[in-house]
């Protein structure tokens, strides 16, 4: 790097700037969401997934403005994150101009800053910089004490879970238990910790963060599982249940895992096939789920099902249980009952992945199996309200895969940096390199927007709002994690193809992130792309 170059390197950044061609960039986003308003979403399946991506990136960086006016860093890595969301968005735009609904030189009024903020040497000089994360005193506790879990009892086993498909030990959910983990999100009165106010999200996110940097399954997703239940409970739980089952799941005396998927379909819940019929007592399940994640140790699981036979009625049809079950073997189980209906069945045969290991998925098969009609979610009320609860306990869920990507991406980023510090390439550390100081600054600085975002759809959903953000930062920061984890992976050059080296299971660990809890193109198509059609038309034409 020449004197020249090093002088011309930002300090600080315009943030005036940085919010006016954030401006520019938003003209083009309305402009494709107006499109899609007057010639449909179906019809432009392409322009829409491209427009949701867009959507969120941009406002990932408009959620970083407050960030960036806390300091020189922030400010940095704010212009920066928000340099590569405007020339993402120059990709997606180029030579499509006319579908878009812009004129070719919608975005010329933003190329002097993507060339000051992407320009290699001011990447480089950003290397080494993460970022303050702008925690309060309370949060960099609730850090310090599960990244400290994470580090004792996550770190070491996490390679020999994955490389085994082994068991998450009892010990680390006990342990987890023990720290309150499971009842971050369950309220106060039910045994938990949830005080109804903005640090419940903010606190879970945080703390799914760092158990994810640990292991994304036997960490961040093992303390997600209560909270999906525990939503739909609250939204739509008798008072009977609520103090039946929060107080459980607060505790992890039961551990539930959620039974919604089928075979033949996947996020299209309304397709669903198995049916429960009413019976003395209760109801007998029929039919078949899949990528039921934790089944077999799953105490219960909440499981929608068709209780109106008629198919038209759709989505409308569906109401949720809570299946009490044995825990069973992870490498398959098979459970029977022995009641007045005759006995049931249930059947779990394991689905093996390429990642996220130890958590284990199943298909499971259920033949007449009873459940109390007391499990019903809502009692009588709650019939045909199933897809609803879903959604209460999926919304959140969404916040919280974004929170597991930034520790899956936190987690590369840093090995990724210590590896190109330490290997020696022609001669030098590979650290040394421009290109891998570039990279290690996007990757730094896409983590932090990442993290910064999800503090902000945190807040929003604290209030009550948030329901599109939600879905908007799933989308963003799970696409986001498979390109960082790739990045980290090719800077570690031949070893991060190695499986002794932890990088190459932060790789396919990563890979899930984009598919469960709302594959990304029908994430895109059926909620982002809608949602924004709708608040277009809503406020008159600004998305």
């Amino acid at each position: 790097m020449t004197n020249e170059q090093a002088t011309a390197v930002p300090t600080s950044a315009d943030l005036v700037a940085t919010a006016t061609v954030l401006d520019a960039a938003q003209a083009v986003v309305d402009a494709g969401v107006g499109r899609l308003a007057r010639d449909g979403i179906d019809d432009n399946q392409v322009l829409a997934y491209d427009v949701a991506h867009a959507a969120a990136a941009v406002m990932a960086a408009r959620g970083l403005l407050s960030y960036g006016s806390r300091g020189d860093t922030e400010s940095l890595v704010t212009a920066a994150f928000t340099a590569d969301a405007l020339a993402e968005l120059a990709g997606k735009v180029f030579g499509r101009e006319a579908e878009w609904g812009v004129s070719p030189t919608a975005l010329d009024s933003t190329r002097e800053f993507v060339a000051t903020y992407r320009d290699p040497a001011f990447l480089a000089s950003l290397a080494d910089t993460d970022g303050p994360r702008g925690l309060s005193d309370d949060f960099e506790l609730v850090q310090d004490t599960f990244r400290r879990f994470a580090e004792e009892q996550l770190v070491p086993i996490a390679e020999h879970i994955h490389r085994e498909n082994d068991d998450i030990p009892e010990d680390i959910i006990t342990g987890l238990a023990e720290m309150g983990a499971f009842g971050l999100s369950i309220p106060e009165e039910f045994g938990g910790f949830a005080s109804g106010d903005e640090s419940d999200y903010i606190g879970m996110v945080v703390a799914t963060e760092e158990l994810s940097r640990g292991s994304l399954g036997a960490g961040g997703s093992l303390i997600t599982r209560p909270e999906i239940l525990a939503r739909a409970l609250e939204a739509g739980g008798t008072e009977e249940q609520k103090q039946e089952w929060l107080p459980k799941l607060a505790t992890a005396e039961v551990m539930n895992a959620v039974a919604v998927t089928e075979p033949d379909y996947g996020s299209d819940v309304a397709g669903v096939k198995a049916t429960a019929t009413a019976t003395d007592g209760g109801y007998l399940i029929n039919g078949v789920k899949t990528w039921c994640t934790f089944g077999a140790r799953a105490d219960v699981l909440m499981l929608l099902a068709r209780t109106d036979p008629d198919r038209n009625a759709g989505h409308k049809g569906l109401s949720m249980f809570i299946v009490p079950k044995e825990r069973g073997d992870a490498h398959g189980f098979e459970l029977t009952q022995d009641n007045d209906h005759g006995g049931g069945k249930m059947e779990g045969r394991p689905i093996d992945t390429v990642g996220y290991r130890g958590r284990h998925s199943y298909e499971i098969a259920f033949d007449n199996w009873f459940v109390p009609e007391a499990n019903l979610i809502g009692g009588e009320g709650g019939m045909g309200k199933g897809f609803y609860y879903q959604m209460a306990g999926f919304e959140n869920g969404r916040l919280q895969t974004a929170a597991r990507a930034v520790g899956v991406m936190q987690s590369a980023l840093e090995l990724a940096r210590q590896y190109a510090k330490d290997r020696a390439v022609f001669g030098q550390p590979g650290f040394d390199y421009q290109l891998t100081q570039a990279k290690l600054a996007r990757m730094a600085v896409t983590v932090q927007g990442a993290r910064q975002f999800s503090y902000e759809v945190a807040r929003m959903m604290a209030k009550g709002e948030g329901t599109l953000e939600a879905s908007m930062i799933k989308a963003y920061v799970c696409k986001a994690a498979e390109w960082v984890t790739r990045e980290a992976m090719q800077i570690h050059g031949g070893m991060g193809y190695a499986e002794e080296y932890t990088v190459s299971r932060l790789f396919v660990d990563a890979r899930v992130l984009s598919i469960f809890e709302g594959a990304d193109e029908t994430l895109c198509l059926k909620v982002i792309a809608r949602q924004l059609v709708a608040r277009h038309t809503n406020t008159g034409g600004a998305a």
